[in-house]
């Protein structure tokens, strides 16, 4: 069994500005006041512990974020040996201020730091989880991994400045072309960046901006047209193994998961209706 006091480290080299660690129990992890080059975000998982941060200490519980600026001296450490775990996820300083600077929250691009240190709203740490969740799962896709933390931490981003999310500026025919690349690509990898150069947008106005014109992300669009694609192919008599692998997932298992989830219904029962009302057609009523 993995020892829960061993931190999990989760890197992809394809989002080499993003980097998560776990740990289940943290009783046996103690630091001492520390920097990173990184802007920080962490979650508390169970329990509770002290969050030294600069001058100031604060307890904080499951549920709660903490928000660590890049070279800020920061300690977490547990409570008088209570149980707690975290998540912590270490973004590029570079990368995040070009995304803060893209979704107009800097007027140049520039690092600015951000004033909060914890944030207890609940939908916030919630959001955080389903990312780290994402991130975590080896059977997730590249471009869903990109998308959430872009949308996740553009979302944030906005929050922490008090702004809202600026307007779609490009026209409809913008995103128009994405979809059909998306759909032309449907059974290949897709990568958030190759979007972006396509389209000349940032990844989190792509993101938004195509879910206001098309109502899902462009992952989420990309999975929903594979899902149209498989009932096709089923439909016209094609194993389910090879129906998943011609609509671009990496094993069956993950296209019945996702088929179920987006219709109601697995690929078994839907052939099946198929060949019920083949028979009704022929010799029922």
């Amino acid at each position: 069994m993995n020892d829960p006091s061993k931190p999990m480290f989760w890197r992809d080299l394809r989002m080499p500005y993003v980097e998560l660690r776990k740990v289940g129990d943290g009783r046996k992890v103690c630091y001492a006041p520390h920097s990173h080059t990184q802007w920080s975000l962490g979650a508390i998982t169970e329990g509770k512990s002290t969050f030294l941060y600069r001058s100031d200490q604060f307890e904080v519980s499951a549920g709660a974020l903490v928000v660590i600026n890049p070279n800020w001296v920061h300690a977490c450490n547990p409570i008088d040996n209570q149980p707690w775990g975290y998540l912590m996820l270490y973004i590029d300083t570079d990368w995040l201020t070009k995304l803060r600077y893209e979704s107009g929250l800097l007027g140049t691009p520039c690092w600015q730091d951000i004033s909060t240190a914890i944030i207890s709203d609940h939908k916030w740490y919630t959001g955080y989880c389903r990312m780290a969740e994402c991130l975590l799962d080896s059977n997730r896709e590249l471009l869903e991994k990109q998308t959430v933390v872009v949308e996740y931490l553009t979302a944030l981003m906005h929050e922490l400045s008090g702004q809202a999310s600026e307007p779609v500026s490009k026209t409809p025919d913008n995103f128009q072309a994405l979809a059909d690349y998306l759909r032309a690509h449907a059974a290949v990898d897709v990568s958030l960046d190759t979007l972006c150069e396509r389209s000349g947008f940032s990844p989190g106005h792509l993101i938004r901006s195509f879910k206001r014109h098309f109502g899902l992300t462009p992952h989420a669009y990309l999975i929903n047209y594979r899902i149209q694609r498989g009932q096709q192919e089923l439909k016209h008599g094609k194993p389910i193994a090879e129906t998943a692998l011609n609509v671009g997932f990496a094993d069956q298992p993950h296209f019945q998961r996702t088929f179920k989830k987006l219709l109601a219904a697995t690929p078994k029962q839907y052939r099946q209706s198929l060949l019920n009302q083949q028979i009704d057609t022929t010799g029922g009523k």
